[in-house]
């Protein structure tokens, strides 16, 4: 009797401590913005914290891509949990930004059915006018209330057919909600802005409009927002000019042109066309620094001496005239001994000292810890109404390096004027001002480290990484060793993710990747709003003007830095639309390339010459199961332990492609596989492992239904590429 009581008494007791420390277990909630897979899954970044929270599409509570959520983390990252979850508990605000699909009408009722990486929910819509069944358009979601079908929104733009180069280019910039137009009170406001240079505009400014100066800018430009000017002194020395057209003479703070340039923030690129920041009158006539046309200019002025020792600068206000337009090609063939009738001996000669001044320039920063990312661009080749109809590779040459070393020595220059007080001597004053800096943190050490391991199974040798110095100058043997080498593209991606972001901060912590103390935009107004602060503040203070408002310039550089993320992801959509828009007509046909990227579902693969990137899935393998080896960036048979690796060579067919989800399907031509890498030693292939080459909200994942009705949710068996 006595005996049961008491067992009772302390499995009681027991059960209460259980509850106890239950109660005392604190769950943490942080607000962040979802990220969304065609899943469902969602992952939510929470700023300041470099892991995302991982949720499974049950536990999103109706969240989709863009809102902004509360999320509790229920489980953190442990040596059994390899990524930290949760789930979301409360959405504080619904995105702004539509999703774009296609329009399906039936009677009255109305859905925008998506085809999306990030939207895997058709969105139920009122009819909308002027719009036909299967057409693209925009849609925004205005709510999901509980026991609904699928969200509820409206359209808010009416694209056009689907396969026409307008409305596909339209659709990638309504995606990231980029303006495709301006509005005509913006228009009306520009072409209001006198076009006449007065004694009034001349007033203050140094005038160089006798002295030699000319710019160089791609074939295809409009915009030609800045200029050299060069004259040899009676000392021996060179003053060359940066001359940059003086935007905000002409764009006065919170006027309309003025608001839309900083809501935009920059110009975009896509392949057929550039969506400006500013309206065209500004951008391609006011502001362009056109042959033979008076331009009122921002410069800074420096007399270097022919070691490229910069001596003394000045910067203010100016006027010049450009005597010559040259494109980087005609500006190489100087370089490289030709002699064009039609440019002057004078202007020659220019090209030529500057070059060599920009080499040395170019040598002293690598000296100084500069990483030296040489990658080529691949360029799209467009017909009239926008067809693909070829690409090549870009490589940069001594005439874009020329420009850019003047220009970097322009940016870091300004930053080091405020930054010091004016005194130059490369140490911050104790109370810098506040200003507008371009920065880039050190490199991630861990990352580094896989970037060692990775390279030391192709045999390099990878030298310290214990600081910055050492770490810029071991990334840079490491790539010259790499040179033509099957493996350098991988190298450099490895390079590349372990590089922080460079982004825009009042906080001047450097800039690591060009080894520069003190950097700014000060170069491209036109097409930067960053560059526009620059110029305002660097105006304020020649004048002697007091420091500006830390808080308002800190939120505008945060600003900035995510419209040019957004600009950077419309670019890369739209190269990605015409590459599969390119490889169409291919289907079928072999090429040779090399693997250029391992996940745990397959191998991306770089066909020759394009270097177009498409993806063979591990399933589609029949000759062995494949698994990824993410310690060693491989994938290993399971029965025959054959390897594959990061930069080995394969010939692949070309399977399919998917416009609507820009994606491009391999499959590899098996009887090849034996010139691959010889067996590997056993893994334990019981379970594969995640890959940490990609993210894995990447991966396809195989989850019970959570279709939320007709139409729904939509299933695809598509693949996204990791983060290449």
């Amino acid at each position: 009797m006595y005996i049961c009581i008491g067992i009772t008494f302390i499995n009681m007791s027991r059960r209460k401590k259980k509850v106890e420390k239950r109660k005392a277990r604190v769950i943490p909630e942080y607000e962040g913005k979802v990220l969304m897979t065609r899943d469902g899954i969602a992952f939510v970044r929470i700023e300041g914290q470099e892991e995302d929270v991982y949720v499974r599409a049950h536990k999103t509570r109706g969240a989709l891509h863009g809102d902004i959520v509360r999320v509790a983390v229920t489980q953190e990252r442990t040596e059994n949990a390899k990524r930290r979850s949760g789930e979301i508990v409360a959405i504080l605000e619904r995105s702004k930004k539509p999703f774009v699909g296609i329009l399906h009408i039936v009677g009255r009722q109305a859905w925008v059915l998506m085809s999306s990486k990030t939207m895997p929910y058709d969105i139920e819509v009122p009819v909308p006018k002027n719009a036909a069944r299967g057409m693209k358009v925009a849609a925004v979601v205005d709510g999901w209330e509980r026991g609904d079908n699928c969200p509820r929104g409206h359209v808010v733009d009416i694209l056009g057919m689907p396969g026409e180069n307008e409305t596909e280019m339209h659709a990638i910039l309504a995606e990231f909600g980029l303006p495709y137009r301006f509005e005509k009170s913006v228009e009306n406001a520009a072409d209001k802005i006198p076009e006449e240079i007065t004694e009034k505009d001349r007033k203050g400014r140094m005038d160089f409009r006798r002295v030699l100066t000319f710019t160089i800018d791609p074939t295809d430009a409009k915009d030609y927002d800045d200029a050299l000017s060069f004259r040899p002194l009676d000392n021996g020395n060179y003053e060359v000019g940066v001359h940059i057209a003086d935007v905000t003479y002409y764009v006065r703070p919170d006027t309309a042109v003025d608001r839309e340039a900083q809501a935009r923030g920059t110009s975009v690129y896509l392949v057929d066309r550039t969506v400006p920041m500013l309206p065209e009158k500004l951008s391609n006539k006011l502001c362009s620094l056109r042959p033979h046309e008076e331009k009122l200019t921002f410069s800074a002025v420096f007399e270097i001496t022919p070691l490229a020792r910069v001596v003394n600068q000045w910067f203010g206000r100016t006027e010049i005239v450009s005597d010559y337009r040259f494109d980087y090609e005609l500006a190489q063939s100087i370089i490289e001994g030709a002699k064009p009738e039609d440019v002057c001996v004078d202007l020659q000669e220019a090209i030529l000292t500057l070059n060599k001044l920009a080499l040395k320039l170019r040598k002293k920063r690598f000296d100084a810890g500069a990483v030296n990312f040489d990658r080529p661009e691949m360029k799209v080749d467009i017909d009239e109404v926008g067809r693909p109809i070829g690409v090549h590779q870009k490589f940069s040459k001594e005439s874009n390096w020329l420009i850019e070393e003047f220009m970097l020595l322009a940016n870091r220059s300004v930053a080091e004027f405020v930054a010091t007080n004016g005194k130059m001597g490369g140490r911050a004053a104790s109370k810098p001002k506040t200003f507008v800096y371009r920065v880039h943190d050190l490199p991630n050490l861990e990352k580094l480290s896989g970037l060692r391991d990775f390279a030391g199974h192709f045999g390099y040798k990878v030298g310290s990484i214990e600081n910055g110095k050492d770490v810029s100058k071991t990334l840079n043997t490491l790539m010259a060793e790499a040179k033509d080498k099957p493996e350098l593209a991988a190298i450099q991606m490895l390079a590349l993710r372990s590089m922080a972001k460079a982004c825009y901060s009042t906080d001047n912590i450097g800039h690591y990747g060009l080894a520069f103390r003190f950097y700014t935009h000060f170069t491209s107004p036109i097409r930067r709003y960053p560059d526009m602060m620059v110029h305002r503040l660097l105006a304020k203070y020649l004048a002697g003007g007091e420091s500006a408002s830390l808080d308002y310039y800190t939120m505008q550089c945060k600003h900035a830095s995510e419209r040019e993320v957004v600009a950077a992801e419309a670019e890369r959509e739209s190269i990605k639309y015409k590459l599969v828009e390119f490889m169409q007509d291919k289907v079928g046909q072999e090429f040779d390339g090399h693997v250029s990227g391992i996940t745990e579902w397959g191998i991306y693969v770089e066909i020759e010459p394009t270097k177009i990137e498409g993806m063979v899935p591990f399933r589609t393998l029949k000759s062995d199961f494949f698994i990824f080896d993410e310690e060693r960036y491989r994938a290993v048979g399971r029965r025959t332990h054959r390897s594959i690796r990061l930069g080995d060579p394969v010939r692949i067919r070309v399977k399919g492609t998917s416009l609507e989800q820009k994606l491009l399907d391999y499959e590899l031509i098996e009887e090849d596989l034996e010139v691959l890498a010889p067996p590997a030693p056993v893994l334990d292939a019981s379970v594969p492992s995640r890959g940490a080459s990609a993210p894995v909200c990447d991966a396809p994942s195989r989850k019970k239904g959570q279709k939320r009705g007709t139409p729904g949710r939509r299933d695809s068996s598509s693949r996204k590429k990791g983060q290449k």
